[in-house]
């Protein structure tokens, strides 16, 4: 047996810009990592910002802030004894770095500013950071100008250097260094680190988890060390949602992994390793040659032992057990990620809950469940005792300052906060109306049901008087822009509607202090993408849950809520035909989504992936589809579903502008906000069409004569 080290990692729910409670969380985390007998604790990406600070990064202030935060936490009675490692902006030589600062007793050892900014995606870290492109390179900063007080320091290491105690070597990568092809700790690995530590803001996307734990054990797997993952969990003010996960992982077998969705502000998870693990692991001779060819880092030498007692036998302290990775199914990320993050929104928007058009359909029905689940996560954490969540669960539903109220089951909850309403017309069924006042009973919400047909009469009336001319839907003798001009008056009255009863609802219940509620969207990315939704319609929202899930993930979702939440009114939601029900039913025509759209949802999802994720254009989505679909179709009907998926894209791109802001799931969301940066006026894609009809003419013609070459 060697020398023991106990190390905490933890994931923090900060806010952007939330200075004096990030500053506390970060504190507690400290607090909760010394009660375990930890020696390094460290911290997530920007965690005294808040990630999402975005431009205010650009900012003076939130570096000057940033700096009073770290004088409170370094100053910090319950913050001494401990390796820090913390997250914070850095303005050195007027040029903004992303740092981490490396502190020991009131005293900062090192500001190692980030090498690799991560620059796609959801990320613009490059809009506000400049990347530390001198690899080893330290030069002074000096904290003369910013009124240093906690310790005499006047000038600090700043560069790319590690941390030396008398027991160990230590070295930081941040988030993004992980997944580059040169990560820095192949290097430092190399120069004798033995442990690493990785602060991030990762987001949460549909089955990306276990591509994460695996880059951060390979990190130590050929190598050897100790990796210590921090990162951020929660709503912090944007689409995202960062999923926590942090891990401990020592020579590629893990120790230790935290929640990925948590309702807990401060989550710390710890791990006591053997530090002649990592020395044995490294025995091998050709590590060696390659090590003593690496140039070598400047050492910040520390008077410090992170090992129990030097390294002394202590038979009450215990190397900890490796253990499997865990990771939730789709199913349970749909239900537990957009969860955590509506209660997030909701207790920091201060809004008095939710409500949501619910019209009986499948996507309003999924937007539902995740409020049903969203209420079942805050009644796990009532009866675990978190009193941040009764806390703001008392102060939601609108109860007074000294009460003791606390939710006992979901649907008590939902009851106070959750308020659904099925707006009907002519053409809505019996059968979908039923579907949302049962779907409504069984989660507890609080559930309305109206007639609009006067409302919509009164606009189609009021547009007549004007212009002398009364338009008529399809299926009575108008035409398909007739038809389409009374569907899209009956959808944007819903959002009309929507926004009224949620300005009023608390005030009809007679809430205490009134208040509002936000009102959830519920159009799935595939729509979105396609554009099968009109503008300014109830896909105009406040926030949607379910903007970045596919239709074919969301049915798979309530297939597993019927049983995992105990709600078999969910069976009837899988065999209805999905419908707007925005048009006459007739004994021979009811509308129907996919007949509407002339693709279905899963071709939707192909279309999708391989527009964005593979970055195919139309002749190269062609190409592909004809070796994906090419076994069950023809390349001429490819070409045409292709023609037609594009035509749709290009004509609504424009409805992506005003998009309600989506929980972030999908790989290929068309969210125009900074994750999907398109135009919105397209030209007619001629020239790509005619490749493809060339291409197609020379196809069919040696198909015509038996396959034989022109």
């Amino acid at each position: 047996m060697g020398r023991l080290v106990t190390v905490a990692t933890c994931s923090l729910n900060q806010w952007a810009l939330d200075f004096e409670g990030n500053a506390q969380r970060i504190i507690e985390s400290i607090q909760q990592a010394k009660a375990a007998g930890a020696r390094l604790r460290v911290g997530p990406e920007l965690e005294i910002t808040g990630y999402g600070c975005l431009d205010h990064f650009l900012e003076g202030d939130t570096y000057l802030h940033s700096w009073e935060m770290l004088a409170r936490i370094l100053d910090h009675k319950d913050c001494q004894e401990i390796l820090l490692d913390i997250g914070m902006p850095v303005r050195h030589r007027n040029t903004h770095f992303n740092c981490r600062v490396i502190a020991y007793n009131r005293r900062i050892l090192l500001i190692r500013p980030k090498i690799w900014l991560a620059n796609d995606g959801n990320y613009r870290e490059m809009r506000y950071f400049t990347e530390w492109r001198r690899p080893r390179h330290v030069e002074q900063y000096d904290l003369r100008h910013i009124h240093w007080t906690v310790s005499d320091q006047s000038f600090i290491p700043f560069g790319d250097a590690l941390i030396s105690t008398r027991d160990t070597c230590i070295g930081a990568e941040t988030c993004e260094e992980l997944f580059t092809p040169d990560s820095p700790h192949n290097h430092m690995g190399l120069n004798g680190v033995e442990i690493f530590t990785n602060s991030s803001g990762s987001h949460h996307q549909l089955r990306k988890l276990d591509v994460r734990v695996e880059l951060i054990r390979e990190a130590t797997r050929k190598n050897g060390g100790i990796y210590l993952y921090s990162n951020q969990q929660g709503c912090d003010g944007d689409r995202l949602y960062y999923d926590g996960s942090a891990l401990i992982v020592v020579n590629g077998e893990i120790l230790a992994q935290g929640s990925q969705f948590s309702l807990h502000d401060v989550e710390v998870i710890t791990a006591t390793v053997d530090l002649e693990e990592v020395r044995s692991y490294r025995t091998a001779p050709s590590r060696g040659s390659q090590a003593i060819e690496q140039a070598s880092y400047e050492r910040i030498e520390t008077d410090l032992n992170l090992s129990q007692h030097g390294g002394e036998l202590d038979l009450n302290l215990h190397p900890t057990v490796r253990q499997e990775a865990w990771y939730h199914t789709p199913e349970q990320e749909i239900a537990l990620g957009p969860a955590c993050w509506l209660w997030d929104y909701l207790r920091r928007s201060r809004a008095a809950g939710f409500f949501l058009p619910l019209s009986g359909g499948i996507d309003s029905c999924a937007t539902a469940v995740i409020v049903h689940s969203m209420c079942r996560k805050v009644v796990e954490a009532v009866e675990e005792g978190n009193q941040q969540v009764i806390h703001d669960a008392r102060r939601i539903a609108g109860e007074p300052e000294d009460s003791t109220w606390v939710p006992k089951e979901p649907q008590e909850l939902c009851r106070r906060i959750f308020h659904t309403c099925f707006m009907g017309t002519e053409n809505s069924s019996k059968d979908t109306r039923g579907r949302a006042k049962d779907l409504a009973q069984a989660i507890g919400a609080y559930h309305t049901d109206l007639n609009m047909d006067r409302l919509v009469t009164a606009m189609v009336d009021l547009f007549s008087l004007v212009t002398s001319f009364r338009p008529k839907f399809f299926v009575r003798g108008g035409s398909k822009t007739e038809n389409l001009a009374m569907q899209n008056i009956q959808a944007r009255l819903r959002m009309v509607l929507a926004y009224l009863f949620a300005q009023l609802l608390p005030t009809v219940r007679n809430r205490q202090g009134g208040g509002a509620l936000l009102v959830l969207g519920s159009a799935n990315v595939d729509e979105c993408l396609r554009g099968y939704l009109t503008k300014y319609d109830c896909s105009s929202a406040d926030i949607n849950p379910i903007g970045g899930v596919s239709k074919t993930d969301l049915k798979r979702f309530i297939a597993y809520a019927q049983d995992a939440f105990s709600l078999p009114i969910l069976a009837s939601f899988l065999k209805a035909t999905p419908t707007a029900e925005l048009e006459p039913i007739t004994q021979s025509y009811v509308q129907s989504d996919e007949a509407d759209m002339g693709m279905t949802y899963d071709e939707l999802s192909v279309f999708g992936r391989l527009r964005k994720v593979e970055k195919l254009g139309v002749w190269g989505m062609f190409s592909k589809l004809c070796y994906l679909w090419g076994d069950r179709l023809t390349p001429r009907v490819i070409y045409e579903k292709t023609r037609r998926f594009y035509y749709f894209y290009a004509i609504n791109r424009h409805k992506q502008t005003v998009l309600t802001p989506s929980y972030h799931a999908e790989s290929y969301s068309p969210d125009d906000n900074r994750y999907d940066l398109r135009p919105f006026l397209y030209p007619a894609f001629e020239w790509p069409y005619r490749k493809i009809e060339q291409w197609l003419d020379v196809y069919e013609r040696r198909e015509k004569d038996g396959g034989k070459e022109a």
